[in-house]
């Protein structure tokens, strides 16, 4: 293994999904506390996990007049669910030897035992096969390995590290660098000030997530779709012509994903290149760009490299990047 592979390491799908499926549950749990207990946020901002250097954490939940105020935070190297409030109070739970059930159980136990009241209005999975059946019956998925759960959010904060890499060359609308609980990817979405009104008939998670013109860049480990981690990017909504356009690097390809296409860009043929870091960036920069093309964006005024916005420091480093670098 080279070292500059080794900046982002490997991880089939298949070398942890049992942990991963598990895993994804717990994130459901408490994601769905947050949901229940944050502050509305665009875009659902309010209930996405954030990286630490230990683990995700929600942001803080609760609200000025209903206290307290509390975080939900998942530590890798302590293998615990850590719920801590602004009284200096806190409550962990383990990950070790743990169904969802007990899991679930546990969370909730925990809430309550720091006078948190959270009504969760469907305690199930969302969109996965299981999601019919209750947190707290299932006792199937209850396998979690602490050496495989490091190594995977090992994987997120290097990825986390791109992602803000790139978000640094945006100076418009920019959501956090975040993970979807729901779907289990860590991205990033750009947006331009364009409204898109979509039809009641659309379900309302969806119209609050696309209700801007919007380019997102992301990673997920895989799943039965997708079998092997992979970087992802779409334009939503497509403009046409977009899947005609070259990408790059030498690898990165578009994909029919429902009715228009993704660029899929997979993990392990970054890991291949010279520079894995280089070679992500080089990716998510090739769609941003042929995308914000098409779609009228003015690209150049969003534009700050190196994350700067000073005019004078602005004018001395604009360039655009040389990824891979």
């Amino acid at each position: 293994m080279t070292e500059s592979a080794d900046s982002l390491p490997d991880i089939p799908l298949e070398s942890w999904r049992p942990t991963k499926e598990t895993l994804h549950r717990f994130a459901q749990v408490v994601g769905k506390v947050a949901l229940a207990k944050g502050i509305r946020r665009n875009h659902w901002w309010h209930m996405t996990f954030r990286l630490t250097a230990r683990g995700w954490t929600t942001v803080p939940l609760g609200t000025a007049r209903t206290g307290p105020v509390f975080t939900c935070s998942f530590d890798f190297f302590d293998h615990v669910l850590r719920i801590a409030t602004d009284q200096g109070i806190e409550v962990e739970i383990d990950l070790l030897q743990q169904s969802v059930a007990t899991f679930y159980t546990d969370v909730m136990g925990g809430l309550g035992d720091l006078g948190i009241e959270v009504v969760m209005p469907h305690p199930h999975p969302f969109d996965l096969p299981d999601a019919d059946r209750p947190f707290e019956d299932d006792t199937d998925h209850a396998a979690y390995d602490p050496d495989k759960a490091r190594k995977a959010f090992h994987v997120h904060s290097r990825v986390g590290r791109i992602l803000e890499e790139f978000s640094a060359t945006y100076s418009g609308k920019i959501s956090p660098v975040q993970l979807f609980w729901h779907t289990f990817d860590l991205a990033v979405q750009r947006f331009s000030p364009r409204r898109i009104d979509l039809p009641s008939s659309v379900d309302s998670v969806t119209r609050e997530a696309y209700s801007r013109e919007v380019i997102s860049a992301g990673f997920w480990f895989g799943d039965d779709k997708v079998p092997e981690p992979t970087f992802y990017s779409y334009v939503a909504p497509e403009p046409d012509g977009l899947a005609d356009r070259t990408l790059k690097p030498a690898g990165a390809r578009w994909v029919t994903s429902g009715s228009g296409h993704a660029a899929y860009y997979a993990y392990a043929d970054a890991r291949r290149t010279a520079d894995p870091v280089g070679a992500a960036l080089e990716f998510f920069q090739s769609v941003y760009a042929n995308g914000a093309e098409l779609a009228g964006w003015d690209a150049d005024q969003l534009a700050c490299w190196g994350g700067i916005t000073d005019p004078v420091l602005e004018r001395k480093t604009a360039r655009w990047p040389e990824w891979p670098a």
